[in-house]
């Protein structure tokens, strides 16, 4: 037993482990030899047909050694028994009957006996899904080396699924950052991938208007109707995720939607269900929703008499979701599967309460995005937010699996928004968790790894998914943490260069290298910032230009003398290998990314993590003023975030730098955040904004800034910089400014009532604004916060 390079042990949990390794070591795995496949082709269902195959096929891959499936039972050798519990298979024993089989849909037990020579075990199925998904339980558990496959110990084990519904949304689209190249072959082996982690429904994008992708390698047409002949391979769901991006009142536009729709119904081998969202795309009153959605229903049902269709109120107002909530309370439309809540949606608490029970309500869990999205990651860096962005690589396993145990008491089950490769591991917990919600992240990755990586790399490639999240976790300057992870997964990298082409193994190597990167270059080029403002303050004795060009050459080191620059190119490497191996495309310009935020993070590699591209546009606006005033403007940008003695600065919304700002409870407690404000991350200029670091990373309101340590008997004034308006309230109590800017640098200044400074103690709070009907790239907000001793 291996001690993970990941770990930090506690003297007990050392004590432990070292107990597990005594024991570890008169512990035998059991080999599996001469392995058979046992089916009889008795009334065999597509996912019992599918469920052969796959064992074969994957362990095959996985050892070398091609385990036939026979419907004779063999002589010799071990034996794997695919079996429905209905079917009366000619087996030469008698089954055990304990561990009782589940009667939920999908139940299966695996058990296993010894029969003369040969080691059986037994799958079975309550139905040909749980035959699929009992086999996919042994291949997630099964020890892989060449030429041989072994287990810990036989299974014994009964389960069933909690929730009915387990998919994921797989769009033959444009804004995808890499399906919309893959052939069949890929899209096929990545559905597989996805149903040995128990996902068991896939969702396409038959209708969307958007640009033709320049990497498809088929028509979106046929690619769906492919993935519907997959669906019914496999037997999953197969769902069509259909919005209208028209205003339905233009019959013609009406029309010509239910024509392409009902086409689609015709060429579709398989159709479950079909999800027709609020908004987001579309902006159609429900009042003209729900009779589409009767239309939709009728065509659905004349080719797939045992289809739904389901609607979500994405970006419904208030009194738009009550009118839906409504129609169905009274109408009761049998044509109606459910509702589904998911980004810009009424809380699962609220849909669930106005549903009527026969109802089911799905999630639509966003579990592709980082940032301006449904599940934000809870107060990021902003370093992190700057380079990796929207769209990055992010196993999040810890925090989505505290999103999901909260809202797991109000679904039915749930189909995910993704629009890439590189939430691979978030779609898996998910699909996890809602068939068995009391297992554990680390079970959950080592059995990704294992399976995914191999046995010998299944504990520390597990661990070292699991350090990638930590990576995430608090400033980006103190967490240390970060260049561990490179540190244990170089050494993985170096020990198992076998793996050098398999494109999971390369996005978790690219997030560590990239992370490590991004840290280094952030605390080099902040040290360059900070000897930049030292040089500053100089211009009054060496002159105002002779202090920004020395400035100018302090910043430009960044670039002169580059820090990590083998990493920097095995990034680089690693993105091109992305591209050839599952055709990620981590830039516009070199791999036709979609869009900036679609997983770019190549092309935001080098995106400056200090204040130079202001500055220099900053020291452009200096010249042209007298040498006094140049002297002073110089001094200001020195001083900007140390203001001086009984003075404060706080950057709102950065962890590391707003010591005085409230930040509401852990996410743990609030995993979705609804009672704890996250920060906003500008993405202006296309993520290329030139403006101050600070002005980029917001928050609507902070909760409160505290300041306990002020002088009762000196006089102060708030400052405040942000974007539109501001009502402060010091003390409960609402001031007035001296000042009132309203763009960013526009300085609002708040003089502090001399009555309120004598308790030695200030509380800064906000009265919220209601902006709701503009924009959110205009609404007011705060960015930086001034306490200033007069």
């Amino acid at each position: 037993m291996k001690i993970s390079g990941f770990r930090i042990l506690s003297s007990g949990l050392l004590i432990v482990l070292l107990t597990s390794m005594f024991v570890d070591s008169f512990a035998q795995s059991v080999a599996l030899q001469n392995v058979t496949i046992y089916q009889e082709k008795i009334s065999l269902g597509n996912g019992e047909t599918a469920a052969s195959e796959m064992l074969s096929q994957e362990v095959a891959k996985r050892t070398g050694i091609a385990w036939p499936v026979s419907a004779t039972w063999p002589s010799s050798g071990d034996v794997i028994v695919l079996k429905k519990a209905s079917a009366k298979n000619k087996v030469p024993f008698t089954i055990p009957s304990a561990p009782v089989l589940g009667s939920k849909a999908e139940s299966y037990r695996i058990v296993n006996v010894q029969h003369q020579n040969q080691k059986v075990i037994i799958i079975e199925g309550v139905d040909d899904r749980g035959v699929l998904f009992g086999t996919a339980n042994l291949l997630r558990i099964l020890q892989y080396a060449k030429n041989s496959a072994s287990l810990e110990q036989l299974p014994s084990l009964t389960t069933s699924p909690d929730k009915y519904l387990r998919g994921h949304q797989l769009g033959y689209r444009n804004t995808a950052n890499s399906w919309d190249a893959w052939t069949k072959p890929q899209f096929e082996q990545y559905i597989r991938d996805l149903v040995v982690f128990g996902t068991n429904a896939i969702e396409s994008i038959p209708i969307f208007d958007e640009k033709v992708s320049p990497h498809f390698k088929e028509k979106p047409s046929e690619m769906n109707i492919f993935i519907s002949q997959l669906c019914q391979k496999y037997n999953l769901e197969y769902w069509m995720w259909i919005p209208a991006q028209f205003d339905l009142k233009d019959v013609a536009l009406r029309n010509k939607y239910l024509a392409t729709f009902e086409q689609i119904c015709k060429e579709s081998v398989r159709i479950d269900g079909a999800f027709f969202p609020g908004g987001d795309p579309g902006d159609n009153p429900p009042d003209l929703v729900m009779p589409l959605l009767q239309d939709i229903a009728v065509i659905l049902k004349k080719y797939h008499p045992k289809a739904a269709t389901w609607v979500s109120l994405q970006g419904f107002t208030p009194e738009q979701s009550q009118y839906v909530y409504k129609y169905i309370q009274d109408k009761m439309p049998v044509w109606l599967g459910g509702l589904i809540t998911g980004p810009s949606s009424p809380t699962v608490e609220e849909t669930r309460a106005a549903l009527p029970a026969k109802y089911k309500l799905r999630h639509y869990p966003d579990v592709t995005h980082n940032v301006r999205c449904e599940f934000e990651i809870p107060w990021w860096d902003p370093s992190f937010a700057l380079t990796l962005g929207r769209e990055a690589i992010n196993p999040r396993p810890y925090h989505y699996s505290a999103i999901y145990h909260a809202i797991d008491p109000y679904i039915d089950g749930f189909i995910s928004y993704s629009d890439g490769v590189h939430d691979d591991v978030n779609k898996v917990l998910w699909s996890q968790l809602a068939w068995d919600r009391n297992v554990s992240e680390r079970n959950i990755m080592k059995e990704y790894s294992n399976y995914f990586f191999g046995s010998n790399v299944a504990e520390d490639a597990g661990d070292g998914i699991l350090a990638l999240e930590k990576n995430w976790e608090g400033p980006i300057v103190s967490n240390g943490g970060i260049a561990t992870t490179l540190t244990a997964w170089k050494k993985l990298e170096k020990e198992n260069p076998s793996l050098e082409t398999n494109w999971r193994w390369q996005m978790n190597l690219l997030r560590a290298y990239y992370d490590a990167y991004t840290r280094e270059r952030f605390v080099y080029e902040t040290q360059l910032e900070k000897q930049m403002n030292e040089k500053l303050l100089q211009a009054s004795s060496i002159g105002a230009d002779a202090a920004m060009k020395e400035a100018n050459t302090i910043l430009a080191k960044a670039d002169t003398e580059p820090v990590m620059k083998d990493v920097h190119q095995h990034i680089i490497d690693l993105c091109e290998a992305l591209f050839k191996s599952i055709s990620l495309q981590t830039s516009v310009k070199k791999y036709q990314a979609s869009g900036l935020e679609r997983g770019s993070v190549l092309d935001f590699l080098d995106r400056r993590l200090n204040n130079r591209w202001w500055l220099e546009d900053e020291f452009k606006k200096i010249q042209s003023l007298p040498e006094a005033d140049r002297v002073k403007a110089l001094e200001v940008i020195a001083n900007w975030e140390t203001p001086g003695p009984g003075s404060y600065y706080d950057e709102v919304g950065n962890l590391a730098k707003s010591v005085h700002e409230m930040k509401g409870e852990n996410w743990r407690l609030d995993p979705i955040l609804r009672e704890s404000p996250n920060p906003g991350y500008d993405f202006t200029d296309n993520g290329m904004s030139r403006k101050r670091l600070s002005w980029l990373t917001y928050m609507r309101w902070p909760i409160a800034m505290k300041y306990t340590t002020i002088d009762p008997n000196a006089h102060y004034t708030v400052k405040i910089n942000g974007m539109g308006e501001c009502l402060l309230k010091i003390n409960g109590q609402r001031v007035a400014p001296s000042h009132y800017g309203r763009n960013y640098g526009e300085i609002k200044e708040f003089p502090v009532p001399q009555e309120m400074v004598k308790s030695g103690k200030l509380v800064l709070t906000w009265d919220t604004i209601d902006e709701d009907f503009m924009n959110w790239r205009k609404q007011s907000r705060v960015t930086e916060v001034w306490l200033i001793k007069e």
